[in-house]
């Protein structure tokens, strides 16, 4: 992040604090309707991060707005919200809202990724989002962590697994139940009002939004419901709501490991040292649903030992979960597991039993997406998109959705009315729309780019080869796309940087 000098410091406070002022001029209480009013309260920013950079000289308070907005004399929430100042000031151009993946990620944590990048010439409005890390209720599952960090050592996609985890997700719901939560209350169309009506007390005429992942899903619904007033949309790893479903991650998942290794097959030197990755994979995921390998790993250097099973719905897992700096060692990292010592893929498997020193994902609202929009929709077709994308794995890899295993029995026990098919329609929309994905990204990958601009005629599509999810915070040429376009929207950006990116050498 740009350090600011001491006269800017007090300027860029001055400009976010007057932000805050202008939005508490309304009073709190209720509407005609019995629907309490959102207000914003100012106050301090999280704990967790209000002594690193980002949030130095951020505004932050919390967005109180009823739970369920259908309920007459309903209860309140609150979300934070921090508003990062420009670093040019006076701000030039309307504030940008994030909107963090997930569903229920965190926000708040993603905020050192965009900095400068968003709020070089605009502030940048952060909303955690209901029922995640730094709202309240905060509706975190200690249940399932604790489950994931044993997972490790069992069979990925085993029944005797699938009851345990449904054990675990059970008793995180049963729990919110008995606090009064409304689960059904924790949805996309909840989580979209919260943002219009952040928007609203902050008093804000225009405005811009800014997606990742599911937050690409909650940006395309809003623009369609809520186009008012919207100057520009940039979404970041797309996941279209019409189409997503449990079984949708497969295809995803098909085309990020294809490019990865035609990537390997098109350097003579991967391709001369590694031979037919793609095949190799396969055989693996074959041979290890058919005959599991336990191994003893560690999850730090030094640190204890942990037992970690190693089947195929784990090492397709394992590949999905990869980030920027795991792309380049998939070859070395399979052929030691070909040559029956998998230390980098067993290390990366143990790392998930690593104790968490606090939850950070935001369950209540992660099941109340899935389990009303996606599940409800197309949800018997996970095999059938799993044998579509990798025809030659096993079908017990393929019943479980990639990083969404047992999501059809967790639902069962989450309990909450199936959400419109509305939700689902296609968004349409002539607001200019910066859509970026990552070649790698085997989670949301580029052909939904692809498919959501078809009906954005004013839209400019950044695909980067290389990269996987969430592209901006990994790629100069991404930020340097994203600057341009939020500075004048209205005239394509220059995505010429793309066709220069050079695929880093695979180790």
């Amino acid at each position: 992040m740009k350090i600011l000098g001491g006269s800017v410091k007090m300027a860029a406070r001055g400009a976010a604090l007057a932000f805050v002022i202008a939005a508490c001029g309304g009073s709190p209480g209720s509407a005609a309707s019995g629907v309490a009013t959102p207000r914003f309260e100012p106050g301090a920013c999280p704990a967790r991060v209000a002594s690193t950079p980002p949030f130095a000289h951020a505004q932050c308070g919390q967005l109180i707005v009823p739970e369920n907005r259908r309920k007459q004399n309903g209860k309140t929430i609150s979300i934070s919200v921090a508003i990062i100042p420009s670093v040019t000031q006076p701000p030039k151009h309307e504030p940008v809202f994030y909107i963090a993946g997930g569903p229920g990620g965190d926000a708040m944590g993603d905020a050192g990724y965009l900095v400068p990048t968003l709020n070089q010439d605009r502030n940048l409005v952060v909303l955690s989002q209901r029922g995640t890390l730094d709202a309240t209720p905060s509706l975190l599952c200690p249940e399932i962590d604790a489950f994931d960090a044993k997972a490790v050592s069992l069979v990925y996609d085993a029944p005797s697994t699938g009851i345990l985890h449904v054990a675990a997700t059970k008793a995180c719901h049963d729990r919110f139940v008995s606090e009064g939560v409304d689960l059904s209350a924790y949805n996309t169309l909840e989580n979209i009002e919260d943002f219009v009506d952040l928007r609203k007390v902050l008093k804000a005429p225009k405005w811009s939004i800014f997606g990742t992942s599911y937050g690409t899903y909650v940006a395309l619904v809003l623009m369609r419901i809520h186009p008012e007033d919207l100057v520009s949309v940039t979404i970041d790893s797309i996941s279209p709501p019409s189409v997503a479903s449990l079984g949708w991650p497969w295809s995803s998942a098909g085309e990020g490991f294809g490019n990865l290794f035609d990537a390997c097959a098109a350097q003579p030197a991967c391709a001369s040292k590694y031979g037919d990755v793609r095949s190799k994979f396969t055989r693996q995921v074959q041979q290890l649903e058919a005959n599991p390998l336990t191994v003893t790993s560690h999850y730090t250097p030094g640190g204890p030992p942990v037992q970690v099973v190693l089947d195929g719905g784990a090492l397709v897992n394992w590949f999905v979960a990869g980030g920027a700096s795991f792309f380049p060692s998939v070859p070395s990292a399979l052929q030691e597991l070909v040559n029956g010592a998998p230390v980098q893929i067993a290390a990366s498997r143990a790392a998930l039993a690593k104790p968490a020193s606090e939850s950070v994902q935001g369950y209540g609202l992660t099941y109340g997406v899935f389990c009303s929009e996606w599940m409800p929709f197309r949800q018997s077709q996970i095999l059938a998109a799993g044998q579509a994308a990798f025809p030659t794995y096993p079908a017990t890899v393929l019943s479980q959705s990639p990083q969404l295993p047992f999501a059809t029995e967790d639902c069962a026990v989450w309990d909450v009315p199936k959400a419109s098919a509305s939700i689902r329609d296609v968004t349409t929309s002539s607001i200019p729309t910066l859509v970026i994905n990552g070649a790698f990204d085997g989670k949301t990958s580029p052909i939904w780019a692809t498919y959501v601009a078809r009906t954005l005629p004013n839209s400019t599509t950044l695909i980067i080869p290389g990269i996987g999810h969430f592209v901006t915070p990994q790629s100069p040429c991404a930020q340097t796309v994203v600057r341009e376009f939020l500075a004048n929207p209205t005239i394509p950006p220059d995505t010429s940087c793309a066709a220069g990116v050079t695929i880093p050498p695979f180790k």
